[in-house]
């Protein structure tokens, strides 16, 4: 015969066992100053001895407060904690939301019509928004909800605090960084937009306005390329030739089959630089690069010490610290949106240009 489940202590509970009223109970949890030392110090006591908790539905429900702070993902849930850079910026949200003594809840959305509900429905204080597009509803919601949030890297929308760098002035000094113009320039690019359509392209492909938002909705995607047709024109290239691999997501065996599929493309030998989007992609693309006998230089973003040991040029503009950032943004409500230094890192023995902004 199962044994039945124990019943859960009240405040009723607790009021008998300290002697005191319900209500000297309550005020002892939620508001102590109202309550003697001594007589609060009985009925913690008396808590203790019965196993009582406060109900934290209750509580949220008295104080307009969940103490929880929403982190609206638009990757799948488990990229936060593969990737590694995606783990920086969720670690940042978390030293701020330990600092206050706030949990931390993660909504995934699907680029479907469930996504506003989903998010809206969420017993949190605030958002921050990680990857998403131009023309996602969450945003508008978002911002109409009356709670405060900020979103990494844009898309900027009226009532949202953005923060992040300056990706097209970091892509094009980086870019700028290699030996442009003796070489023959090729580019892994993050996903165009929430299709996530992978493949070769030439520069002739995009739209001409990168960051027109209805033509590139990802904002960092559109940032970067931008920043590199402006160093590849600089340095006398034509865009319009230029090839770049569309991944479907940041992940290193991905750029290591787009710099395979884009060194196939290229004719003859020479010098060729690689211009990825991130560490992890530049880190698969040299083991692509490793089965060739082209001289080969590699760029990425995240400045980490993986990279540089491997000889990537790399823009660092700590996702952690974005990651603490935006959660202080979102928690103050009132901060404006500000953009991350960021610099140039060279591969180790290497000097760094001096690039930063």
């Amino acid at each position: 015969m199962p044994t039945p489940a124990r019943r859960r202590p009240t405040v009723k509970d607790v009021a008998k066992q300290a002697g005191v009223a319900p209500m000297t109970v309550s005020y002892a949890f939620n508001q102590p100053a109202r309550v003697a030392a001594a007589t609060r110090s009985r009925v913690l006591e008396a808590a203790a001895q019965l196993g009582y908790r406060p109900d934290s539905t209750a509580r949220a429900l008295r104080s307009g407060r969940a103490n929880q702070l929403g982190v609206v993902v638009g990757e799948h849930l488990s990229y936060l904690f593969d990737n590694p850079q995606a783990a920086q910026f969720l670690a940042g949200i978390t030293d701020v939301c330990v600092g206050e003594g706030l949990g931390v809840v993660l909504i995934p959305t699907r680029g479907d019509a469930s996504d506003v509900d989903r998010v809206l429905a969420a017993a949190v204080d605030g958002y921050v928004l990680w990857t998403t597009v131009a023309d996602d509803p969450v945003l508008a919601a978002v911002a109409r909800s009356g709670r405060p949030a900020a979103i990494q890297g844009g898309p900027a929308h009226p009532g949202l605090v953005c923060i992040g760098p300056d990706d097209r002035a970091g892509a094009a000094a980086v870019a700028a960084a290699t030996p442009l113009a003796e070489a023959t320039p090729v580019i892994i690019s993050f996903p165009l937009d929430r299709r996530r359509a992978g493949g070769v392209l030439r520069g002739r492909d995009l739209p001409p306005d990168l960051m027109d938002p209805q033509a590139v909705p990802f904002p960092v995607t559109a940032a970067r390329l931008a920043g590199y047709r402006d160093a590849l024109t600089a340095a006398g290239h034509d865009w319009s030739d230029v090839r770049i691999a569309v991944v479907e997501r940041n992940q290193r065996e991905l750029g290591e089959r787009a710099a395979a599929a884009l060194l196939e493309t290229l004719d003859g030998g020479g010098h060729v630089v690689v211009l990825a989007m991130s560490d992890e992609l530049a880190l698969g693309a040299r083991a692509a690069v490793g089965r060739t006998r082209r001289e080969v230089t590699l760029t990425g973003w995240d400045g980490s010490r993986e990279a540089a040991a491997a000889g990537v040029w790399s823009v660092a503009a700590p996702l952690r610290d974005q990651g603490r950032a935006c959660a202080r943004a979102a928690l103050a409500g009132g901060l404006e949106g500000h953009r991350v230094p960021w610099s140039v890192v060279a591969p180790e023995g290497r000097p760094v240009r001096g690039y930063s902004g």
